[in-house]
C-alpha cells in the first residue's frame, strides 16, 4: 500500500512538474514574431514602405506600478533625451492575456517611426481604463522634472496635440471605451480597433461599448478566409463600422486569422498615425488620394470609407 502511494506520489509529482515547464514556456510565447515586418506580405507600395522600420533608434523604460498594472512600457525614439522637441504618442490598449511584453516587436516598431509608445502589462483592457491610466502617467512625467528621486526623460517632450490608440480583440473594444467613456477621450486624434469583440459577444462577456459615441478618426481592421475572424465576422464589422458617426476605414485582411491581425495589417496602422498625427502627406495617400491604395489592396477585402473632415 505504501509503496502504492509513493509511485501515485511520484506520478502527481511529475505531473505538476510538467504542467508547470509548460505554463512557463506558454508565458514565454510572444505573441507577435520578432521578424514578423519581413516575413507579412503587403500589397501595395505605401504599405510596404510603412511595415519596415523607421529611421529612428528605439530604447525602452520601464517602471513598475502598484495599480495592478504590472509596469508601464514606453519605448521611445532614443534621440528623445538630447531633444528639444516633443513627441507624438501611440498608447497600447492590451487584448486578453496579452501584455504589453507579449509583443515588443510591434511597439518597437511604431517608436521606430517617430512615436512615444505606452503600454501596461494588464491582460486585459476592455474598458479603456489601463489605457487611461498610461494617459495620465505620461502626463505626469511630462509636467514634472522630477518624481521622487527620478528625473524625467520625458519632461516636456510629449505631444499631447497628437495621440492615438490601438488594441487588438478586447483591445479594440478597449480603444472604442478609451476614445468615448474614459476622462481623457477629447485626447486622442486618431485610432485603430484590431478585430474588435463583437457587439452581441461583448454584450454577454459585459464588455459594453457604444460606438455611435466615437468622435476620433478610426480604423476598423478584422481578419477574413481561413474559418473567418471568429470574434468579429464581416458581417458584424461591418454592424460596427455603419454605427460610427465621423471619419471613419473598415478593411479585412484576407488568409488572416484572428491573433494575425495584432501584426499583419501594421503597415495601414502605422500609415494611418504618421498621417494623422505627424501630418505625413505619402502615408496620407493610402487613404485618402483620388485612388487610395487601400481600397484596391489585394490583401484585403470588404473596404469602406467615410471622410467628412479629410
Amino acid at each position: 500500500m505504501k509503496t502504492a502511494l509513493k509511485v501515485i506520489g511520484i506520478v502527481i509529482l511529475v505531473v505538476v512538474v510538467l504542467i508547470t515547464a509548460f505554463l512557463i514556456i506558454v508565458s514565454r510565447i510572444l505573441a507577435v514574431p520578432n521578424d514578423y515586418q519581413k516575413n507579412t506580405k503587403t500589397g501595395g507600395d505605401i504599405e510596404a514602405q510603412y511595415m519596415k522600420g523607421g529611421d529612428f533608434e528605439v530604447s525602452v523604460y520601464e517602471e513598475s506600478v502598484p495599480q495592478g498594472f504590472g509596469k508601464y512600457v514606453t519605448y521611445y525614439p532614443t534621440e528623445l533625451t538630447a531633444s528639444d522637441k516633443k513627441y507624438p504618442v501611440i498608447v497600447i490598449s492590451n487584448g486578453s492575456g496579452t501584455p504589453i511584453s507579449k509583443y515588443p516587436a510591434v511597439q518597437k516598431h511604431l517608436a521606430s517611426w517617430g512615436f512615444i509608445v505606452i503600454g501596461t502589462e494588464k491582460e486585459y483592457d476592455w474598458s479603456g481604463f489601463a489605457a487611461e491610466m498610461c494617459l495620465r502617467h505620461l502626463e505626469r512625467w511630462n509636467d514634472n522634472e522630477r518624481i521622487g528621486d527620478t528625473e524625467s526623460i520625458f519632461y516636456q517632450k510629449i505631444d499631447f496635440e497628437n495621440v492615438g490608440i490601438v488594441g487588438h480583440s478586447q483591445g479594440g473594444v478597449g480603444v472604442i471605451n478609451a476614445v468615448t467613456t474614459q476622462a481623457h477621450k477629447d485626447v486622442y486624434k486618431a485610432a485603430v480597433s484590431l478585430s474588435p469583440t463583437n457587439k452581441e459577444l461583448a454584450n454577454n462577456l459585459e464588455w459594453e461599448y457604444d460606438a455611435t459615441l466615437i468622435n476620433t478618426p478610426i480604423m476598423l481592421v478584422s481578419g477574413a478566409g481561413g474559418g473567418d475572424d471568429w470574434v468579429v465576422t464581416g458581417e458584424q464589422l461591418e454592424d460596427i463600422y455603419n454605427d460610427i458617426k465621423c471619419d471613419k476605414v473598415m478593411v479585412r485582411r484576407k488568409d488572416t486569422v484572428h491573433n494575425e491581425v495584432l501584426y499583419t495589417a501594421n503597415g495601414y496602422v502605422t500609415a494611418w498615425f504618421m498621417w494623422l498625427l505627424q501630418g505625413d502627406e505619402k502615408a496620407a495617400k493610402a487613404f485618402t488620394d483620388d485612388s487610395p491604395e487601400i481600397m484596391s489592396n489585394s490583401m484585403y477585402q470588404d473596404q469602406k470609407a467615410d471622410f467628412k473632415k479629410y
